[in-house]
């Protein structure tokens, strides 16, 4: 006779393997973000770390990081799998995902901060980011923290368009940001990562290159 009884899910579980899903869904659509969400979350888990955020807080912000972009499940293939520049209404299509994004993950109200930080994290330091043109502190935490490892990923990584750049090249250009796309706080703390996050990714990256 088959046993079909399984042991439950603890609530945990279900919640982390529902978050993979949510990647995997993601990452189906998008080729070239393949592992990006992961890296995102683990460096936005080491900064927040080293500025000392702890529990729930510090769990909120690595969960976001592999969500932040779980919007661009709404934006057209076409739009988000194109080579070469993006036209100005597809460019503008793309400026949705983090609204989009917002708007799947509010459906539950245990991940309202979450949601929140989604949102927020293509918002710059300087007030010219979106979807809402924050500024400054007004911009929750856990962007400013997504922001700035979402962007040292996209740079040091394989896209369809262009070569990664190098790691030397990505510090310098966060430095010339900090205070005007980047919260210079979070700059500055960065400090010895930059050497453990190129020493931790830069086989990951080669491996996509052989993949793709």
């Amino acid at each position: 006779m088959i046993d079909w009884i399984r042991e439950p899910l603890g609530r945990h579980d279900l919640f982390h393997d529902v978050i993979e899903c949510l990647v995997a869904a993601l990452e189906a659509k998008d080729v070239y973000t393949s592992g990006h969400a992961s890296r995102v979350a683990d460096m936005a888990y080491d900064l927040a770390k080293k500025i000392g955020m702890r529990g729930n807080r510090l769990d909120t912000i690595h969960i976001a990081g592999h969500l932040h972009d779980i919007g661009k499940i709404g934006i057209p293939d076409q739009v988000l799998n194109k080579k070469g520049r993006l036209l100005p209404h597809e460019w503008a299509q793309i400026q949705q995902h983090p609204e989009i994004g917002y708007n799947i993950l509010r459906k539950s109200k245990r991940l309202d901060r979450m949601a929140k930080i989604v949102r927020f994290h293509h918002e710059r330091w300087d007030g010219k980011g979106y979807p809402k043109g924050l500024k400054g502190e007004a911009i929750p935490m856990g962007a400013r923290i997504i922001a700035i490892c979402d962007t040292i990923d996209a740079m040091t990584s394989l896209r369809s368009y262009r070569e990664p750049f190098t790691w030397e090249y990505c510090r310098q250009e966060v430095a010339f940001n900090k205070g005007k796309q980047f919260d210079p706080v979070l700059v500055d703390a960065i400090g010895d990562l930059w050497g453990i996050w190129e020493k931790r990714y830069s086989t990951s990256y080669n491996k996509e290159r052989y993949l793709l």
